[in-house]
């Protein structure tokens, strides 16, 4: 997107400036945002076995964090137990391995479920690990309805950006949307989905791309749903987004604005709630990890701090902030900390949260929200004219763009186009790197043992029994969670159920 050097009153001359709280919310969701209570400071973490990771995360929750935020890793996220041969090696690695009940009632050990949101990064096997979130707060005496979190679900944006998909996109689709309605009825303050921008961006996608692709995938979940036979107020109000937080700092504010109204937008002209709560985007924000370098870690910090600033400026629900050593690896927890006690410092001692978008009325960032919302309809447009979001994925049209922008992007860095401190410039020698987590081998084996131990004492029947109610409900195209749920609590495994989906819905090829 073409920048001036100079915005003028003549470049917002056609604007009326609504006040927050007001439609199409480019001002803010609430009226008061932040006067009367900060952002959920959300710290993603995950790592190791469920043992290693509650330890974490209860660290956490003790200097401070507002909401849980859980990385699995890359077994869990593909619908594989830890003990399936292409798990090997792979266990704890970006993530904690979560397998069965027992390592779910471990992550969430002393955690008070009925205080504390939870937001779970996870797509494809999404509706197992929220079965296993709700076995356990069962377990533990919490009613479904004070359950308060996220998941992802989030399928499409794995097709286009990051790859992690299990079944092809219309069986996809399908399981995104019986999430929706069973969380309508069983666990109504939980967000079905996180529509996320994330991931696209890290891709390499521009920041108009972004917008788009995201909110084209979000009206993709929303027309299903209503295909599905759901109102869009019985839904739409637990919709929630998930953006980046790049560099440039003016543009990302403003590309939170106009996503927001952009999105109001076209909720309000195509499907006309009554409620208020159905056109609102509410979002988390992540600071850019592909913008993190490995030399001169200290920088990351400043990186992460203006990002933080944007998400702030910007409106976001909630945020997470990177920490400093996450381009050499998962984050030491005196990086994570220091990365929450940058929130903290902005939320606490900055003033910023005293004043409701403070970028309201500047010529430039008002400019630049009217220019990403423009061509960012545009380009919806153009996905809807090629025929949908499906459509343009199995053609390859998103992904085909994200590379080109990546590729331009990496080569203005090559070219010093882009400068970036300490990598392509102001460079020196370090002597030695810092201080990288570490994730012990012995920890997969006895992940595996575990699991092993789990299935040997588990009532065979009644798992053997879930299974086949859970194949009868797929063949039949019944809403598939119920079903989830008893085998979960049946003692059925991640992959086993996943295995059992797979026989019917096949697993996507590219």
């Amino acid at each position: 997107m073409e920048k001036k050097s100079i915005y003028q009153a003549k470049d917002t001359a056609n604007q009326s400036l609504e006040a927050p709280g007001a439609f199409p919310f480019t001002r803010g969701i609430h009226p008061t945002m932040y006067t009367k209570k900060v952002w959920t400071m959300r710290q993603y973490a995950g790592f190791g076995d469920a043992k290693s990771s509650n330890e974490r995360y209860r660290y956490l929750l003790s200097q401070g964090i507002t909401g849980l935020s859980i990385a699995f890793d890359l077994p869990t996220q593909m619908g594989y137990d830890s003990d399936h041969a292409l798990a090997q090696g792979e266990v704890g690695r970006v993530g904690v391995a979560i397998s069965s009940l027992e390592d779910m009632e471990i992550v969430l050990n002393q955690i008070p479920l009925d205080q504390v949101s939870t937001s779970m990064t996870i797509n494809a096997t999404a509706a197992i690990l929220l079965c296993l979130y709700l076995g356990v707060a069962e377990k533990n005496g919490v009613p479904r309805n004070k359950l308060k979190g996220t998941i992802q679900n989030d399928v499409l944006k794995e097709y286009i950006a990051r790859g992690t998909y299990i079944f092809p996109p219309s069986p996809s689709l399908k399981i995104a949307t019986d999430l929706f309605e069973f969380c309508k009825n069983e666990v109504p303050e939980w967000n079905t989905i996180s529509i996320s921008g994330y991931h696209i961006r890290e891709a390499g996608s521009t920041a108009v791309q972004e917008v788009a692709f995201t909110l084209a995938d979000g009206l993709t979940y929303v027309q299903a749903a209503i295909d599905r036979g759901l109102k869009i107020d019985d839904f739409a109000p637990r919709l929630s987004f998930f953006f980046n937080v790049h560099n440039d700092f003016l543009e990302e504010v403003a590309k939170f604005r106009a996503a927001r109204r952009l999105w109001a937008k076209l909720i309000e002209e195509r499907y006309k709630p009554q409620d208020k709560k159905s056109l609102l985007l509410r979002f988390h924000a992540q600071t850019a990890g592909s913008t993190l370098i490995p030399v001169q870690i200290d920088t990351n910090v400043v990186r992460v701090t203006l990002q933080c600033l944007a998400a702030a400026l910007g409106g976001a629900q909630s945020i997470h902030t990177n920490s400093r050593d996450e381009a050499l690896g998962l984050p030491t927890s005196e990086a994570a900390l220091l990365a929450l006690r940058t929130q903290q410092v902005i939320a606490y001692e900055s003033a910023i949260p005293s004043i409701v978008d403070p970028f309201g009325g500047s010529f430039a960032v008002e400019s630049l929200t009217d220019s990403i919302e423009n061509e960012a309809r545009k380009m919806i447009e153009t996905i809807e004219t090629k025929g949908g979001v499906v459509k343009c994925i199995e053609e390859g049209w998103q992904q085909g763009l994200i590379q080109e922008a990546a590729y331009e992007y990496q080569m203005d860095i090559e070219n010093k186009k882009r400068i970036v401190v300490g990598l392509n410039s102001f460079q020196q020698k370090e002597s030695q790197l810092p201080p990288v987590l570490s994730i012990d081998p012995k920890i997969e084996k006895e992940q595996v043992q575990r699991l092993k131990a789990f299935r040997q004492n588990r009532d065979q029947k009644k798992h053997e029994e879930a299974q086949k109610e859970l194949h009868k409900a797929a063949t039949e195209g019944k809403n598939i969670v119920p079903a989830i749920l008893s085998a979960v609590k049946s003692h059925s495994t991640l992959g086993e159920i996943t295995a059992t989906l797979e026989k019917i819905f096949g697993r996507h090829r590219p």
